[in-house]
């Protein structure tokens, strides 16, 4: 039964059912069918998609004499058309018999031949394999001249192939491989008989003959090798029982594909059947506040996932005229980036460090900022351990950001061709919302593993390995993923998909293969540093390497007013702390620089899922551009910036609004803010 027309199948046994003319359906479609499979022309006109549904019935009803219902016929004909697609009229006729006798407990099946069989011997063969599968078995007749003689029977993804076109491939396999001694060969095959081999070897059979059912020819460490499955394309969705695999490789005679699912039942001989669409991953709000796997199947024991709408996991970035200039900020509730790195909808900004210097802590707490703020999140966990993913999922339960986050995982025990396609599928799922007008955050962690999941998957494929035995189109890999992030134009709805990619480092080196790779793609990088993470800085991130390609174009107005020195003055401090290690005796200026630089990265420190919203960034960052947090004692800044914007909330709550709704600070709001700190500070530092 064709995955595509299931449905539809079904759909059309219960309009019969509802009219209570299962058996006249019956009748009428059966006819119609076993009509095709011997008149040629009227196959081909049926077959005709520039014929309209009125056509069809009437060179129906001739062919027939007008003896056949012509409500039934148009209930079939308009319901083909609605469908709108190649051969749909052949394969609902197959697909509506094959469920009608499901539902009588009979399997229903096809049956090849290189001319038409007699019924005596049809119910011979239906006898047998009845006999073989303990079931009722019932055979349509159809003709396939390229089997030469002999019959090939299909049922269920189930081939019985008994053609001489089979026996033929087995034996010019032996040729090749040299199992049939060569003096014996001679004799036996002709050198016609190799022609017609060779010639039937490279024919295509068509839709309506069962082309889609080929047979697995070998199996190991996931990747299968198939033959008999015509026209395969890249990517596509084959089914092995019940297993799924993906097409990778295409040659000549064969195709390879990687196994989607762990599986012992994928043997040598096992039937493949190919559904003609590309790995695709269920889209909807339905996804929201649930855990899936590279499928897009839960795993969170919340029950099964029903949506109406599915999108292929690898899909075309939109062009250049249907994207617009990254310019709405995307707060992480990070100050230091915030200030000095800030992130736009839309952009791709890199999250790189060695392991264990809080990457990952720096996107979950991008996402728990997200809550109130219509920014539906992703994310995406590859290749790691699932107690660490497990412990995030509980994280953002807690602080009720689960809700509006759906979390992709393809873990470290899974198959690597689950962890090379699992950052597509949350681009897919985060697309199907970009494409509706909203906002959209996807977090890949982290593409290190990804790539070498791809490497892993290229070397079993035995494609050539280059540099580090990564594939060339490893910058493919990454580039086409990223290049799907977009704040799309009014035109298009003004929907943003950001992305922000992880990647571990080794020792820092930023110069690897990968880390170059996707930092030539991003739109900038938040770069984090072991050492600072080890002396207490957190988030440990290192002002000097870190960058945003979009500025301060993704910056609040209120943010700009206060940020704009930042980082000079952190690389001023940076710079003097060096010179002053050679040195005891320092001058005014430069105790001052220190001093500043000092509370300036103190103030910068900030504890995990603790993000903060732009009015309580600003006014702390106000208070350090006017000096009043140089003031304080180093050991007591965490405290001060905690009491501070208590007092505020308690009694200047006005304040708060004006910078909330405003986005930026009037004069005399400025003016107001500067006597509260100043008022404040002084109290503070008396105590």
């Amino acid at each position: 039964m064709s995955i595509d027309t299931r449905k539809n199948a079904a759909l059309l046994y219960q309009t019969a059912e509802n009219q209570n003319q299962t058996e006249k359906y019956f009748y009428v479609l059966n006819s119609l069918n076993e009509r095709l499979n011997q008149d040629a022309d009227l196959y081909q006109f049926i077959d005709n998609r520039q014929y309209s549904a009125i056509d069809k019935i009437q060179r129906v009803q001739c062919a027939f004499n007008n003896q056949l219902d012509n409500e039934v016929l148009s209930v079939f004909f308009l319901q083909c058309e609605a469908i709108d697609r190649s051969h749909i009229e052949l394969v609902l006729l197959h697909d509506y018999l094959t469920y009608y006798y499901h539902l009588r407990d009979t399997s229903f099946g096809t049956i090849y031949s290189a001319r038409l069989l007699p019924v005596d011997q049809i119910e011979k063969v239906e006898k047998a394999i009845s006999k073989q599968i303990e079931r009722n078995v019932k055979l349509e007749n159809k003709i396939d001249e390229s089997l030469l003689a002999g019959v090939k029977v299909v049922i269920n993804n189930v081939v019985w192939d008994g053609s001489y076109k089979a026996k033929l491939k087995i034996i010019k396999e032996n040729l090749i491989n040299g199992d049939i001694d060569a003096s014996v060969a001679v004799k036996e095959v002709s050198k016609t008989v190799k022609q017609q081999v060779q010639q039937f070897e490279k024919q295509r059979v068509s839709v309506e003959t069962g082309e889609k059912t080929g047979y697995v020819s070998s199996v190991a460490d996931g990747v299968v090798t198939i033959k008999g499955v015509a026209d395969g394309l890249a990517g596509e969705l084959v089914q092995i029982g019940n297993t799924n695999a993906m097409i990778m490789n295409l040659h000549e005679n064969s195709i390879d594909a990687v196994l989607l699912d762990d599986s012992d039942t994928v043997v040598e001989g096992s039937s493949v059947v190919a559904t003609g669409r590309v790995v695709e991953v269920p889209v909807g709000d339905e996804m929201l506040g649930r855990v899936v796997d590279a499928l897009g199947r839960p795993i969170d024991d919340k029950g099964e996932i029903t949506t109406s709408t599915k999108l292929p996991i690898e899909r075309e970035a939109p062009g250049v005229i249907d994207r617009h200039s990254v310019d709405e900020p995307l707060e992480t509730g990070i100050k230091i980036i915030d200030s000095m790195i800030p992130i736009g909808k839309g952009q791709r900004e890199l999250i790189i460090g060695d392991r264990q210097t809080g990457k990952t802590a720096i996107a979950i707490d991008t996402i728990l900022n997200q809550k109130g703020k219509n920014v539906k999140c992703i994310y995406v966990a590859i290749g790691q351990k699932n107690s660490t993913v497990a412990q995030i999922v509980e994280k953002l339960k807690q602080n009720d950001a689960l809700e509006y986050t759906t979390i992709v995982v393809s873990g470290a025990g899974e198959p690597a061709a689950l962890q090379y396609i699992a950052p597509y599928a949350g681009c897919a799922i985060g697309e199907y919302w970009r494409d509706k007008g909203e906002d959209v955050l996807i977090v890949y962690d982290d593409l290190s593993k990804h790539a070498i999941a791809y490497r892993t998957l290229s070397l079993l494929l035995r494609r050539p390995p280059g540099r580090e035995a990564y594939p060339g189109d490893v910058f493919y890999l990454h580039s086409r993923l990223l290049e799907r992030s977009a704040k799309l134009s009014k035109e298009k709805g003004s929907g943003s998909l950001t992305a922000l990619p992880i990647v571990e480092t080794l020792a820092g080196d930023i110069s690897a293969y990968i880390p170059t790779n996707v930092i030539s793609i991003t739109d900038g990088q938040i770069f984090l540093q072991t050492d600072l993470f080890n002396s207490g800085v957190r988030p440990a991130v290192d002002s000097g390497f870190s960058v945003s390609r979009v500025g301060s174009s993704a910056q609040y107005k209120a943010m700009k007013q206060v940020s704009k020195a930042l980082k000079l003055e952190l690389a001023q401090y940076h710079e003097v702390l060096d010179f002053a290690q050679f040195g005891s005796d320092l001058d005014n200026a430069t105790k001052e620089t220190i001093n500043h630089g000092q509370h300036l990265t103190e103030l910068l420190k900030q504890k995990q899922y603790s993000p903060m919203s732009l009015s309580e960034m600003t006014i702390m960052l106000f208070a350090n551009q006017k000096g009043f947090v140089d003031q304080i004692a180093l050991n007591k800044v965490s405290e001060y910036e905690k009491g501070l914007l208590s007092n505020i909330k308690s009694f200047h709550g006005d304040v708060i609004e004006q910078i909330e709704t405003n986005k930026s600070l009037s004069e005399s709001l400025l003016s107001r803010l500067e006597e509260i700190i100043k008022e404040y500070t002084a109290q503070f530092v008396l105590e």
